[in-house]
């Protein structure tokens, strides 16, 4: 996600709190039947990072991991309601635990303070889980998270199936991925969707304040069909293979545009075809055209220096009210005059959150940082991060891990983004750090990383990189 800024290192960001709006569950006679078609249960192959390497150099990339074959299958509709400001949709989804579990968890996120600020809240109906209805709980200490418990324990590897009807009701205008503004609706993170880390469990930190941090979740299959009124279009995540039907393979998150476009279209070469779309909002008197040619020459670039963009297709929508971009997996969210830094930024997050995926609570540099450093890269701006200075409030801090960054009104942006653009430039060798790069992205594609993780791929390519990033408190 990038801050709107007139420059690469631009404002700061500010923590707000509020609370969250009341649950009023809908008919339950909207309930979706999954149609999800059966996976194997057998177990991912652990990442393998290349041995570390006893002098500088790059080492060549591993084939890119494939997404685990047990990941869990949506199937969700969307009814988008503009003249009543409300989404009505359902969700069903096949779950494969790698942990035994006696508990679901979905996070609810337009619950979150940003969106109930501007009045959004979001309600789930009757929970029914293989075939029968389950007692489901809302917070109370946080209302972003639902908690189904299971009559019993469920193994790990034994499948799951989960349906429920739920309800959005939308904010007004915000700076934020959930908002609408007349026929104009950003939908992001905006159904219950399965927080789950493979090998950790169930992620439930509180949610963020600050325009800040995407859901964390594992790579999933979508298959979602949306409803709008005549005369508006849809830009999504995923390919629109059908009229109002989208699927998105391997992506760990989806998100939608929906308003009154005028679009541009044209093929990406990262290096294999991406099909981009770009809309501009009606109402915005910019080029969409001129969107689409920076999108195009940005995923070239990205899709050599970090390998292969992940999927068939990009779009890329301008909507009102939005000074900066948010990101999803093949589908980016930015605001009027954002041309330039803040479009490489986002594109950059296609690899850093979107391929590979982080915490967003524990270790939001993870795709911050890194989406930073490709942003400064293409823009030639590195050396405009390296300068910038870090406040005395955060100052005192520095050494501490980069988590804490996510915490602190005021300094969220130095932490995250500007530290962790400066902890890669600490190597002097920006070619080689973008190869060390391509190794992680190769090596945790379709995963939820770890720092260490990242720490392993840089070693691969510079023997001295725990000791290079040790002072920046990984």
């Amino acid at each position: 996600m990038a801050p709107g800024r007139r420059t690469a290192v631009g404002l700061l960001l500010l923590l707000t709190a509020c609370s969250a709006g009341d649950d009023v569950p809908p008919p339950a006679s909207s309930r979706l039947r999954p149609t999800l078609p059966p996976t194997s249960v057998a177990p991912p192959a652990a990442p393998t990072v290349p041995p570390a390497a006893a002098a500088r150099g790059c080492p060549q990339a591993p084939a890119r991991a494939e997404p685990d074959a047990t990941r869990p299958r949506y199937k969700l509709t969307v009814d988008v309601r503009t003249t009543e400001s409300l989404v009505v949709g359902t969700v069903a989804v096949r779950f494969v635990p790698d942990l035994a579990i006696d508990k679901l968890v979905f996070r609810l996120w337009p619950n979150g303070p940003r969106p109930s600020q501007g009045g959004g809240s979001m309600s789930v109906g009757d929970v029914v889980v293989d075939g029968a209805a389950v007692a489901s709980t809302v917070g109370p200490e946080d209302s972003t998270v639902l908690t189904v418990p299971l009559p019993a324990p469920i193994p790990a590897g034994r499948p799951v199936n989960v349906q429920a009807p739920w309800r959005l009701q939308l904010p007004t205008a915000a700076r934020d991925r959930i908002s609408r503004e007349g026929d104009a609706v950003r939908l992001g993170s905006f159904f219950p969707i399965l927080p789950w880390e493979p090998g950790t469990g169930w992620q439930t930190e509180p949610p963020t304040g600050a325009f800040a941090e995407a859901s964390t979740a594992p790579v999933a299959d979508f298959d979602f069909s949306v409803t709008v009124p005549q005369g508006i279009d849809v830009l999504a995540s995923g390919v629109n293979d059908a009229p109002g039907h989208w699927t998105a393979i391997a992506m760990r998150d989806i998100a939608l545009s929906i308003g009154r476009f005028t679009l541009a279209t044209g093929t990406a070469m990262a290096p294999g075809p991406v099909q981009v779309t770009v809309g501009v909002h009606q109402t915005i008197n910019e080029s969409a055209d001129r969107y689409l040619n920076k999108a195009l020459a940005v995923l070239a670039d990205f899709g050599k220096r970090f390998g292969p963009y992940p999927w068939p297709t990009f779009t890329l929508a301008i909507t009102p009210s939005l000074p900066g971009g948010i990101e999803y997996p093949g589908h980016v969210m930015q605001g009027p005059a954002t041309f330039g830094a803040t479009t490489s930024h986002e594109i950059a997050h296609q690899w850093f959150y979107g391929l590979v995926g982080n915490d967003q609570g524990r270790d939001p540099w993870l795709d911050e940082g890194l989406a930073s450093w490709g942003e400064g890269r293409y823009e030639a701006s590195l050396d405009e991060f390296a300068a910038t200075t870090i406040p005395a409030a955060a100052a005192g801090h520095l050494g501490a891990p980069m988590a804490f960054w996510s915490r602190q009104p005021g300094v969220y942006y130095e932490g995250v983004y500007v530290q962790g653009v400066k902890a890669l430039e600490a190597f002097h060798d920006p070619d080689l750090v973008d190869c060390a790069l391509r190794t992680y992205v190769a090596v945790f594609g379709h995963r939820i990383a770890k720092p260490g993780d990242l720490v392993a791929a840089l070693g691969a390519a510079f023997p001295d990189a725990r000791a290079v990033l040790a002072p920046f408190g990984v």
